[in-house]
C-alpha cells in the first residue's frame, strides 16, 4: 500500500522500491504544479481502453533538487567519523542525526539531488510524534478497509501522504547547516583495518573513516547475514493517475480493499486471487486525480507484476474508473521478514537492508526516521569529544544500539505475523484483518507502527485469536505451527 503506506532487492531478478500501507498550495491539499498540466500536453492526451492503463506512458520525468552539496576534497586525505553510502530518507536522516553531535560525516552516492521515485504513506501521528507532519502535502482524516463485497470498516486515524519534495529538502538543509559534507561517486568495495575502515569508489578515490553505514537499500551486498535471506515479498503496481471519475471518499483513503467481485468474468484471475490474493489501495486527491495501487501483502516466491497489472486492469473496469492520463508509475517489491543481518559486524545499515522494514506490512519510512536518532546517539557516545571508542567496541555499540535483544524479539513476533499471512487464502486474510481491525485502536494501530511491547504483543495475538471465526482460528492453528515453533525457539535464544 504505498507507506498501509509503502517507497528494495528483489528476487534475484529484480530491483525496485516502495512501501505497503503507503507511501504548497493549500493546508492538505495535493498540488497538481508537480505534474505535466494537461493544457501542455494535449497531444500526448488519449483515454485508454476502459478500465486498461497499460498502453499508457508515464508523463512525469525524473527532477532534482537544486543545492550547493558541500563536496568532499578526497586529495585532502583527511579522516572522516561516518561514512554513510546513499542518499535515501534512512541515509539523510542518520546524517542529520549524527552532525549534530558534531560528528565529521560525509554522504556518499552517485546521484545525491536526485528526487526519491517511491510514494510514501504514513499514520499522521507517526510523523507529528517527530516534527515531520510539515512533510505530508495530503491528509486524509480517515482510511477504510474493503473486508468484502458487504463489510467495510472506517478507521479513525488521519492517514498521509508524504512530500519527497518537501522531506528530502528539509533533511539536506539539516546536513548542510550542521556541516555534512558529499561525494558523488558509487562505492565499489569496503576495506577493513582494526579501527577505521575505508570504501573505493568508481571515480578512483578513497575514503577512510571509522564507521561505515550501508544505507544503499536491499540491493546492497555490503551486508552479511548467518542465514539464508528467506524474505516474503510484497509486490505493487501503482499509478497516479488524471481519470474521469473515480468511486471514493476525498476525505478517506482507501487502505485495503479485498473485494474480488471485479474477477467474476475472469475464471483463472479469480483462482489465482483466491489463493494468493491481491487489494486495491488508494489516494483520491480530488475527483479526477488519484493513486491507485494493486498490491499482494505478502508473498512467497513474489507474484509477477503481469499477474498484479491484469488484476488491476480488472478491478479499474470493474469500478467504472477509466484512465485518461498516467502522470508516475511506480513498481514496489519490498522483502520482508527473513533474517536480521549478523550483530555484530563492521559495516554498520541503517533503512532497508538493516532489517527494520515491519515484516508484516512492509512500513519502514516512519520507522527508519524514528530509529536514526537512536542509532546516532549510540555512535555519538563512541566517536563524541574524546574519538576513544573504535574497532568493535564500536561496532558492537552501533549494533545493539539498533538492535537491542527486545527489538529482536519483537521483529521475531512480527515476522511470525508475516509467515502467518503467507499461509492464509483470501478468504483467510478477510477472516484476518476483518478480526484485526475490531482490536482496541490501541493495539492494531500499535502493532502497525511497531511501538507494542513483547507483552502487549502477545495480548493482541490472544484478543486476535479470540476474535476470529472458527475457520480463521483453524486456519492458524493448522496452518501455522512450523512459524509458531520457530518463533518460540528465537525467543528462546535471544533470551538465553
Amino acid at each position: 500500500m504505498a507507506t498501509l503506506l509503502r517507497p528494495f532487492p528483489p528476487p534475484p531478478s529484480a530491483a525496485k522500491t516502495s512501501q505497503f500501507f503507503h507511501s504548497s498550495s493549500l493546508p492538505h491539499h495535493f498540488s497538481r504544479t508537480d505534474y505535466p498540466s494537461p493544457n501542455k500536453s494535449l497531444s500526448k492526451i488519449h483515454s485508454s481502453k476502459f478500465g486498461n492503463f497499460l498502453d499508457l506512458k508515464p508523463e512525469a520525468k525524473p527532477e532534482s533538487l537544486h543545492f550547493d552539496l558541500h563536496q568532499f576534497d578526497p586529495s585532502t586525505r583527511s579522516r572522516l567519523d561516518v561514512i554513510i553510502i546513499g542518499t535515501g530518507p534512512a541515509g539523510l536522516r542518520l546524517a542529520e542525526q549524527l552532525s549534530r553531535y558534531g560528528i565529521k560525516v560525509c554522504c556518499v552516492d552517485p546521484s545525491p539531488l536526485s528526487m526519491w521515485p517511491n510514494n510514501y504513506g504514513v499514520w499522521v501521528d507517526e510523523f507529528e510524534s517527530l516534527n515531520l507532519e510539515s512533510c505530508l502535502d495530503k491528509i486524509w482524516p480517515m482510511a477504510s478497509v474493503h473486508v468484502n463485497d458487504s463489510k467495510i470498516k472506517f478507521l479513525d486515524r488521519p492517514y498521509g501522504r508524504v512530500s519527497r519534495k518537501k522531506l528530502k529538502t528539509l533533511l539536506l538543509e539539516r546536513c548542510l547547516s550542521n556541516g555534512v559534507q558529499f561525494h558523488r561517486a558509487k562505492v565499489w568495495k569496503i576495506e577493513h583495518e582494526e579501527f577505521e575502515s575505508s570504501i573505493l569508489c568508481d571515480d578512483g578515490n578513497e575514503l577512510k573513516a571509522s564507521l561505515i553505514v550501508d544505507a544503499s537499500g536491499f540491493a546492497s551486498s555490503f551486508i552479511e547475514y548467518e542465514k539464508p535471506r528467506n524474505h516474503g515479498y510484497q509486490i505493487a503496481h501503482g499509478i497516479l493517475a488524471e481519470v474521469e471519475e473515480h468511486p471514493f471518499d476525498l476525505d478517506k483513503m482507501l487502505l485495503m480493499d479485498w473485494r474480488d467481485s471485479h474477477l467474476g468474468n475472469e475464471p483463472y484471475l479469480r483462482t489465482s486471487n483466491s489463493r494468493f490474493p491481491t487489494f486495491l489501495y488508494a489516494m483520491p486527491f480530488d475527483s479526477n486525480l488519484v493513486f491507485l495501487e494493486e498490491t499482494s501483502l505478502v508473498s512467497r516466491p513474489v507474484l509477477s507484476y503481469m499477474e498484479i497489472k491484469k488484476r488491476m486492469v480488472a478491478r479499474l473496469r470493474h469500478l467504472g474508473i477509466r484512465v485518461k492520463r498516467v502522470i508516475e508509475e511506480e513498481k514496489c517489491l519490498i522483502p520482508m521478514g527473513g533474517p536480521l543481518p549478523r550483530i555484530p559486524q563492521r559495516v554498520m545499515a541503517i533503512g532497508g537492508t538493516s532489517g527494520v522494514v515491519h515484516p508484516s506490512t512492509g512500513y519502514m519510512v516512519a520507522r527508519t526516521m524514528a530509529l536514526a536518532p537512536v542509532l546516532a546517539e549510540a555512535i555519538a557516545e563512541c566517536l563524541g569529544s574524546t574519538r576513544m571508542i573504535r574497532g568493535q567496541p564500536l561496532y558492537h555499540r552501533a549494533w545493539n544500539g539498533l538492535w537491542p535483544i527486545e527489538r529482536r524479539c519483537t521483529r521475531d513476533f512480527y515476522s511470525f505475523g508475516m509467515e502467518t499471512l503467507l499461509k492464509l487464502d483470501l478468504n483467510g486474510s478477510r477472516s484476518f484483518f476483518d478480526a484485526f481491525f475490531d482490536l482496541d485502536p490501541y493495539y492494531w494501530q500499535g502493532f502497525l507502527s511497531s511501538r507494542l511491547s513483547l507483552r502487549e504483543l502477545a495480548l493482541l495475538s490472544l484478543s486476535l485469536f479470540g476474535r476470529a471465526s472458527t475457520p480463521s482460528r483453524f486456519d492458524i492453528v493448522t496452518k501455522c505451527p512450523v512459524p509458531l515453533v520457530k518463533l518460540m525457539g528465537n525467543l528462546a535464544l535471544e533470551a538465553a
